[in-house]
């Protein structure tokens, strides 16, 4: 037997405990798996890369929003992806542990008939997310209010995440609070594509308003102007109106338009400054009073 021979021995003996080895039901369930959770992977990387160039595509008011539309928009896709993934994985470990999937297929849809009779909430949470990601009611990353069915049930906050059955939002508090899709029956959304800021101040009835106007006014510009602030503005803040006649002050109101999310701030800078700025005007913020009339006696 020659060199050759032995090289051809060796190689059959070679090919033999490869089969072998891939042909071990174990092995092909934990090939099935890593496959499955590679593809998972890349079709995340994928679908992320691939909504990006899209969005580009579009014009955005604001550069915030094309970023939490494509988290949004994203994360669909990933989803579906991921479940159709798995799906097909699983299929392909029951085939190779012998068991009958076109046989478990027919039971689980009957066993799937009578699961949604009593699972119809979970699938409206379903659709509901569906609507929700495709509709952009809201993104992450923005600021929202769900109403759960009444009043009292209102939750608001940052949405940190949307599946497609469920919303986690993160209130001041830091708590994270889950709300099923199907249950968000009212969406109030506060920093879809700008926020508004509207001030309402009470000054006195003998000012005189046509001074507080010019310096609300004055105000405004000062803190559109700001460097911390300047890239945010619409709109500069601006007197509107005078609004009403309270018991002790006369309400005037000032309006302005700014990026998603940042009226909170910019609302209490412009407070802080106009507080300076009535100061030095002599223009007085008014307060709850008590006038007393005395008569005097005869």
């Amino acid at each position: 037997m020659g060199l050759v021979g032995l090289f051809s021995i060796s190689a059959t003996i070679s090919t033999m405990t490869w089969n072998a080895f891939f042909s071990n039901p174990l092995v092909q369930v934990v090939i099935v798996i890593v496959v499955a959770y590679l593809l998972n992977h890349f079709a995340g990387r994928f679908f992320k890369v691939l909504v990006h160039r899209i969005m580009l595509k579009h014009r955005f008011e604001v550069a915030a929003d094309r970023k939490k539309q494509e988290q949004t928009v994203a994360r669909l896709f990933q989803t579906m992806a991921s479940v159709l993934i798995w799906l097909v994985a699983s299929a392909m470990i029951l085939s190779i542990l012998n068991f009958d999937v076109a046989q478990i297929a027919a039971g689980a849809g009957f066993l799937g008939i009578i699961i949604g009779l009593g699972a119809q909430a979970t699938i409206r949470d379903y659709l509901a997310g569906v609507f929700i990601l495709l509709e952009g009611q809201y993104r992450v990353g923005d600021i929202v209010t769900l109403n759960g069915g009444g009043v009292s049930q209102q939750t608001s906050g940052v949405v940190e995440d949307i599946t497609l059955r469920i919303t986690k939002l993160r209130d001041l508090d830091g708590t994270l609070n889950i709300i099923r899709n199907g249950e968000a029956s009212i969406v109030t959304n506060r920093t879809f594509k700008y926020s508004s800021i509207v001030i309402d101040i009470g000054v006195g009835y003998d000012s005189d308003i046509d001074e507080v106007e010019k310096v609300m006014n004055a105000v405004g510009v000062q803190v559109a102007e700001d460097e911390r602030y300047a890239k945010d503005f619409k709109e500069t803040i601006t007197f509107l109106r005078v609004d009403n006649f309270a018991d002790s002050a006369v309400i005037v109101r000032a309006l302005g338009k700014v990026a998603p999310a940042r009226q909170w701030d910019i609302a209490g800078e412009y407070r802080r400054q106009i507080l300076k700025a009535f100061k030095k005007a002599g223009i007085e913020i008014a307060f709850p009073q008590i006038v007393v009339h005395t008569e005097a006696k005869k």
